[in-house]
């Protein structure tokens, strides 16, 4: 395919899209007590930290291989970001029959879902399910945290030590941390000094918040401010929305699951996976992909096109045209009608400029928001909206913050800032390799995975969707469950060839870094300071994180793998 004289290579011929179809965290300063970590109670095959849908699958695989597992979770149950992101109005963006496991068609089949997108308390439902269908809780140890992860050269094992002085020596690590679990809490001036209540989305209360009768402020306009704020307005007395920067989110239509559509999805499930597997987000195949672009459209025929899409809601609409994130005048039509839609529905002409984003921020450079209600909720007159752009947050107060030079009073403030997404987990763990090497250091200019699934230096440790894979530009159910058969796949390898070690080869895993970055930058991706880039995090290293392209990549990975693990030193 060529576009303005450019020749998109074969490896992201498949996407769609838009596309042709077809130093951050801090180094742990505790100081370990080697003796005591080379001096393991409990020895396993496998150990896996996380029980989130990555986790719990990669624990009934590694059962099916006929190998001891071990799983530490921080938690007290399974769900992963379903367990800790409890805030009102959570919901998946993934259309429910898509959002869940493909490995069991019994499972597939027995499980009914209410909603088009699922709810957290109905996905948490579905985790707990799926951990006792399985039996899988016998072999999780709950409200434990990993603290440190060290290889022994001398034995080619891993030493994990926890934070209730639980250790363990494994033979291959399996990090199913997740890619949004390191919750980004900004370093605000006196906050401690506040008086009230301060909720971070990321880790609500499990006994909920009640916001009857309050005065509430809210910081941050990302995907789960967008989620929640409509909720609490519906319960409180007054609602302040501090926002930096708008973005762009689209109508999710949501309701109750269409039974008619479920049974044909059901009568050949099998069918309707594989077609999801050839997108390029590994879902949405029957969303009404429109393989042509926009360029050449009359603007009544184009406008016609992104308003079907846009009633059909969620991620549809940037399927409306092939070439909406790889030409900016193309992408310039899909956001021209997005702002004209905000501007139709608030009714304050300042307040829905603020909403609005520039005329030159890209539609899809973010992730783009599913929302129900949230532009309409500022019509309500205990809504207010307050631009900290120019004037960000000085400081909070004992009775509320400051920003611009006004004081505002709360009862309670609520976080939705977001995550130290892909790296924010795995940093925050004191991982050491080879020669002792840090995690952190090696990743003190970026993240260095090949595949997205290890890091050189760091033999026998995996990354379950990892920095390098596509991860969280997918249906991340589809992501996990590729990633965890081919690392089972890797393990039942190693066993029958008499090997015991593999890691990434540090030349292979630079080029696929770059290959990484060479693939974003033939889109608009990289145009605009997303958490994709770490640009959330103050002193992150700018590196375009995850790979575009669901199927591409899963070639890529199937190739090395029938090439003898081509780009891994085996041994």
């Amino acid at each position: 395919m060529v576009v303005d004289g450019f020749e998109i290579v074969d490896e992201i011929s498949n996407i769609e899209h838009g596309f042709s179809k077809a130093r951050w965290g801090r180094r742990a300063t505790t100081t370990v007590d080697c003796e005591k970590i080379s001096n393991m109670n409990d020895e396993v095959d496998v150990l896996i930290v996380g029980a989130g849908f990555g986790g719990m699958y990669m624990l009934h695989k590694v059962r099916e291989l006929g190998l001891s597992a071990q799983v530490f979770e921080a938690g007290d149950g399974v769900g992963g970001t379903w367990y800790w992101n409890r805030y009102p109005g959570a919901r998946c963006d993934v259309e429910s029959l898509e959002y869940s496991y493909s490995f069991d068609a019994e499972l597939q089949q027995e499980w009914k879902w209410s909603e088009r997108y699922t709810s957290q308390p109905e996905i948490l439902e579905y985790a707990n399910h799926v951990a006792d269908r399985f039996d899988l809780r016998r072999d999780i140890e709950f409200s434990t945290r990993v603290e440190h992860t060290h290889w022994n050269e001398a034995t080619n094992r891993w030493g994990v030590s926890t934070d209730t002085g639980r250790t363990c020596s494994a033979q291959f690590v399996v990090m199913a941390t997740g890619c949004l679990s390191s919750a980004n809490v900004p370093d605000f001036p006196g906050i401690d000094d506040f008086a009230g209540e301060v909720y971070h989305t990321g880790r609500w209360p499990h006994e909920g918040v009640d916001f009857a009768g309050k005065r509430v402020g809210v910081i941050g306009t990302g995907s789960s401010g967008i989620q929640s704020i409509p909720v609490i307005a519906e319960q409180c007395a007054d609602l302040t929305v501090f926002q930096r920067t708008p973005n762009y989110s689209i109508p999710a239509h949501n309701g109750s699951i269409d039974s008619q559509y479920e049974a044909e999805v059901k009568a050949d499930y099998a069918e309707f996976r594989d077609e999801n597997r050839q997108m390029n987000g590994g879902f949405g195949a029957r969303s009404g992909f429109h393989d042509e672009p926009s360029i050449g459209y009359a603007e009544e025929e184009r406008r016609a096109r992104f308003e079907q899409q846009w009633q059909r809601g969620g991620f549809a609409f940037m399927r409306a045209f092939n070439d909406l994130m790889i030409d900016d005048t193309s992408n310039a039509t899909a956001r021209a009608f997005v702002r004209d839609k905000i501007a139709a529905v608030v009714d304050d002409p300042e307040t829905a400029a603020l909403l609005t984003p520039v005329p030159t921020q890209v539609i899809g450079c973010k992730r783009i928001c599913l929302d129900t209600y949230y532009f309409e909720t500022y019509n309500h007159d205990h809504v207010h909206l307050v631009d900290v752009s120019t004037a960000p947050i000085e400081t909070f107060t004992p009775t509320g913050l400051r920003t611009g030079g006004v004081e505002y009073d709360f009862d309670c403030v609520v976080l939705a800032t977001g995550f130290d997404a892909m790296t924010g987990t795995l940093t925050r763990i004191d991982i050491r390799g080879v020669d002792d090497e840090a995690l952190t250091d090696a990743w003190s200019a970026g993240p260095v995975n090949y595949l997205g699934l290890q890091v050189p230096g760091f033999p026998n440790l995996f990354t379950i969707t990892g920095p390098g894979s596509p991860s969280v530009l997918t249906n991340m159910i589809v992501a996990i469950e590729h990633h965890v058969e081919w690392i089972s796949d890797c393990i039942e390898h190693l066993a029958a060839t008499g090997l015991s070690t593999i890691s990434a080869a540090p030349d292979a895993a630079a080029t696929w870094v770059d290959h990484v970055n060479d693939v974003a930058d033939m889109t608009l991706m990289p145009t605009c300071n997303s958490w994709y880039l770490g640009a959330n995090i103050p002193g992150k290293t700018r590196v375009f994180m995850p790979l575009i392209g669901l199927p591409p990549y899963a070639e890529k990975c199937t190739e090395v793998a029938q090439a003898g693990y081509e780009g891994f030193i085996l041994a």
